[in-house]
């Protein structure tokens, strides 16, 4: 068909940059063992990806650039569906807003996803075998007529291509009135929580119908809210203790063993305001948007706005140690009030030794802060500069004096690429970040020898 001389050009730039919103990733997870990586996003979908293992040939050539196999898709499922709440009449959107592996017990392995309302328990094993053999049933699955047995044989199990089989094991429904931010898996194994706006249920792994309410701050006269749940967390080894963070800027932890409602707190964490920094977003920006234990049990990490901070679960006086992760923003308030970004939640994660901690910014920047020596680095998520075994390089914020090149101005920032979710493998430098609609892995390669790579 020909093409007529006055018909527009297509943008093939406005082609590749566009993105439908039910593909952009709302949350990321590795497991335990770092092996497998779980990512959702605002369709509803979640996408498994497997690290690959490499034979010895494979891994003596990797050896040399530092990598120590690819992640590749696993598996692809529907968790959520869109639905509707007809008591209220408002829609329930399918986003997937966190996902948490359970811990190993078999070969299959297991994993809790939630949207604004219902979480749902997801085996994912596979098969590579079926059975052959039926004495009542013939190759193709339909019942023989009984009279023409003659004789009765024992099944065999067959070699067969392999299959990764998703299935839900338990739907648990109906437990929360405000939209669900976190779930959170204790350490018994056996239990986890929940936690939306006012509320933080505990739940059985065994048991959909109930659960039992740990934390209740709705006011009786909801014109008396001052402030709303953000995050919760379980303690990583003590199953009794649990900490969530708040919309003011505190944290409270609670032990379970004090009372079976935790509405009075065991520790609260709150940083005391400089009168003379308060404005009108003082209050917005020191809202706190995630939390998370360290490894260790010993320490908090938390975000908000502006900062990255981490708390030491024995001194409730203030953190321990803050970190600027866009201070350059502070004379940006307004126009980020006005464009919604001040509202926006960024996630922060340890490293696996709890040495170094990472949160996202914009522009599809990154920071890393070393809490040894207090230094922090900016690096860059984005697609030219992401190709495979590509050194990423630091990226700088020109914020005054002496401008380096390739120095980004404050300006010129772009507040629609926004990095708010990303993971940490467990036990390895290797890193996930979501970026709107991709997912980037990158691996850090110093000392391959002494990670094995």
């Amino acid at each position: 068909m020909g093409e007529d001389a006055e018909s527009p050009k297509i943008n093939h730039t406005f082609l590749r940059d566009y993105v439908t919103e039910a593909d952009v990733i709302s949350t990321v997870e590795f497991n335990q063992t770092g092996d497998l990586l779980a990512t959702g996003d605002k369709g509803g979908r979640v996408v498994i990806f497997q690290r690959e293992t490499e034979s010895k040939g494979e891994s003596e050539e990797a050896g040399e650039t530092g990598d120590s196999g690819e992640y590749n898709v696993y598996s692809t499922f529907q968790s959520h569906e869109p639905d509707f709440d007809y008591l209220k009449s408002v829609e329930i959107e399918e986003k997937i807003n966190k996902i948490r592996w359970l811990p190993q017990q078999n070969a299959a392995h297991f994993l809790l996803s939630t949207n604004d309302k219902t979480v749902k328990l997801w085996k994912v094993s596979e098969r590579d075998k079926r059975p052959e053999g039926y004495n009542l049933k013939d190759e193709e699955g339909r019942l023989k007529d009984i009279s023409t047995i003659t004789s009765l044989q024992v099944p065999v199990l067959k070699p067969t291509d392999l299959m990764v089989e998703v299935r839900p094991r338990r739907v648990f429904a109906n437990g929360h009135t405000y939209h669900v931010n976190s779930i959170s898996v204790n350490s018994d194994g056996e239990t986890y929580l929940s936690a939306d706006d006012l509320r933080i249920n505990m739940w059985h792994l065994g048991i959909t119908d109930r659960s039992f309410n740990i934390v209740d701050i709705k006011p009786a006269n909801m014109e008396d809210l001052t402030e709303v749940i953000t995050a919760a967390e379980f303690h990583p080894h003590h199953c009794h203790l649990f900490v969530y963070s708040s919309s003011k800027g505190t944290l409270r932890l609670c032990d379970m063993r004090a009372s079976a409602l935790c509405d009075k707190h065991t520790k609260l964490f709150e940083e005391p305001e400089d009168p003379g920094n308060r404005s009108f977003f003082s209050e917005i920006i020191s809202s706190v948007s995630d939390v998370k234990f360290s490894h260790s049990g010993r320490y908090l990490l938390t975000r908000d706005y502006l900062t990255a901070k981490v708390w030491d679960i024995n001194m409730d006086k203030g953190p321990v140690e803050t970190y600027q992760v866009h201070e350059y923003l502070r004379s940006k308030l307004c126009s980020l009030y006005e464009n919604d970004c001040i509202f926006d939640k960024f996630e922060c994660v340890w490293n696996s030794s709890d040495s170094v901690i990472m949160t996202g910014a914009y522009n599809s920047f990154f920071r890393m802060f070393d809490r040894e020596t207090g230094r922090g680095v900016t690096l860059e998520a984005w697609r030219e500069s992401s190709k495979p075994r590509a050194v990423l390089r630091t990226r700088r914020v020109y914020t005054g004096g002496k401008r380096r090149r390739g120095d980004v101005g404050v300006d010129s920032l772009d507040f629609t690429k926004k990095i708010l979710h990303m993971a940490w493998h467990p036990s390895e430098n290797i890193i996930a970040i979501a970026a709107t609609n991709n997912l980037y892995i990158f691996q850090d390669r110093v000392n391959p020898e002494t990670q094995a790579q």
